[in-house]
């Protein structure tokens, strides 16, 4: 199973941050990723959560598109399935302030990735997610990046768990 992954970069870190930025990448790898312009009210700007992901303000008025138009390709894109974030909590929550801005019903579903990870995978996380990364030739804390990055943390861990399980059945 090759779990579809949703990653949203967001102004800040607080209640009043607000999506940014959203990347998905399916379970055949393509990709959706789209900057985000910040409605009137969405005011809130952390100067520190820019130099992590590297979004300015400036640049979501200029390349941003409008909350309707993400929230309709996001429904284009994911129509009826269930994806997965890493990071639920604020995903969901800011999922939840682009569609309720953009007056757009979500036709998807978000579930926390570890709904679908098991004890090994768990275990082996962070260690082959730093790996991972390394080996990667694509920025961090971009959301597309970011959800590959993890999509390719669960089939790795998948595959090392199928691969010590078959090992020690055989022994």
């Amino acid at each position: 199973m090759v779990p579809t992954i949703i990653d949203i970069e967001a102004s800040g870190f607080g209640a009043a941050s607000y999506p940014i930025e959203v990347g998905v990448i399916n379970d055949a790898g393509e990709r959706f990723c789209c900057l985000i312009k910040p409605q009137g009210d969405w005011t809130h700007w952390d100067d520190k959560a820019e130099s992590l992901h590297g979004i300015s303000r400036q640049l979501l008025e200029e390349k941003g598109e409008s909350v309707e138009s993400v929230c309709h390709q996001l429904n284009q894109f994911l129509q009826g399935q269930v994806v997965y974030s890493d990071g639920w909590v604020v995903d969901d929550t800011w999922l939840i302030k682009l569609f309720h801005a953009a007056g757009v019903l979500m036709q998807f579903q978000v579930s926390s990735l570890e709904m679908i990870l098991n004890e090994q995978q768990m275990s082996l996380w962070h260690v082959t997610k730093d790996n991972l990364f390394r080996e990667m030739q694509e920025q961090r804390h971009r959301a597309s990046s970011d959800a590959a990055l993890i999509q390719n943390t669960f089939v790795t861990t998948q595959q090392i768990c199928t691969t010590n399980s078959n090992l020690q059945l055989s022994s």
